[in-house]
């Protein structure tokens, strides 16, 4: 069988169980995507799965490329990956952040 184009893959089509706000963060298992609208429990939108995004992050310094970790439970980003459940895989930091800085530039996994 050949394969069929389908999709720039830039966003993806994505159920959500629960309500979504436009901005919020989707756990996709392996990685996470930014909703790129509100997306009603039970109805298809965009998710964004390509992109630079600024992100809420936990307290420490943040350095230019170091990888960061989506903690679910506390709804930030890490550079911690975890322990089981370990923490999802969210990209790599484009630019440095401070401890104290509430936000980090993430370039999202592609």
């Amino acid at each position: 069988m050949s394969a069929k184009y389908w999709q720039r893959g830039e966003t993806i089509d994505y159920t959500a169980a629960d309500g979504l706000a436009n901005g919020d963060v989707v756990d996709l298992a392996t990685r996470i995507g930014v909703a790129g609208g509100d997306i009603p429990a039970g109805e298809t939108g965009a998710v964004h799965v390509v992109g630079v995004f600024e992100l809420p992050k936990a307290t420490g310094a943040v350095t230019l490329g170091q990888a960061l970790y989506w903690d679910k439970a506390a709804e930030n980003l890490t550079t911690a990956a975890g322990s089981a459940p370990a923490n999802t895989p969210a990209g790599w930091a484009v630019a440095a952040a401070q401890e104290d800085d509430a936000t980090v530039l993430v370039k999202l996994l592609g």
